[in-house]
């Protein structure tokens, strides 16, 4: 994949984070991603998990505001997320997985049922709540289980995360 088709690709990717639509990532776009998860599996923002939840949405933000909020106006445009993703991420993928890695742990808790790990219908639930269409959803949760032992783990969520928004492949 060329450089073009790569910034093509993050660009894409862009819409999956501006939760409300409003043309930039902010801090409300992750708080909102946190609500809706917590709303879809029943948890309330006061519990431990909520509480994680919201404070790794917090550091998500803040790690996507120092890579790619440039002129520092607290949001994050489209061309700054394509410019930060290719300038800062392209060649270290698992930076942007670190990252994310608060957030998706304190995600995985909450999709996580059972205790026994995020099954792939939890984790298609989840990702139809963050946006993703539900044909990919359930697509993309039956690959994550990559192990095929019925759960997804995390391991598995943050290098699936990383691959989808930071690698060349598609």
């Amino acid at each position: 994949m060329d450089s073009a088709e790569y910034e093509a690709k993050i660009a894409s990717r862009f819409a999956a984070f501006d939760q409300d639509g409003s043309g930039y990532i902010d801090r409300d776009d992750f708080s909102g991603a946190a609500a809706a998860l917590l709303a879809e599996f029943g948890t309330t923002a006061r519990s431990d998990k909520g509480q994680a939840l919201y404070s790794g949405a917090e550091a998500f933000w803040q790690g996507m505001a120092g890579i790619a909020d440039v002129d520092g106006d607290q949001r994050v445009s489209r061309q700054e997320f394509v410019t930060g993703a290719v300038k800062r991420l392209r060649d270290n993928p698992e930076r942007f997985a670190e990252i994310a890695r608060p957030f998706l742990r304190a995600a995985i808790a909450v999709a996580d049922e059972d205790g026994g790990g995020v099954t792939p219908a939890s984790a298609e639930r989840a990702l139809r709540v963050l946006g993703v269409e539900p044909e990919a959803a359930a697509r993309v949760a039956a690959e994550l289980d990559v192990d095929h032992d019925g759960r997804i783990h995390e391991g598995e969520i943050l290098s699936g995360f990383a691959a989808y928004y930071v690698t060349p492949e598609p």
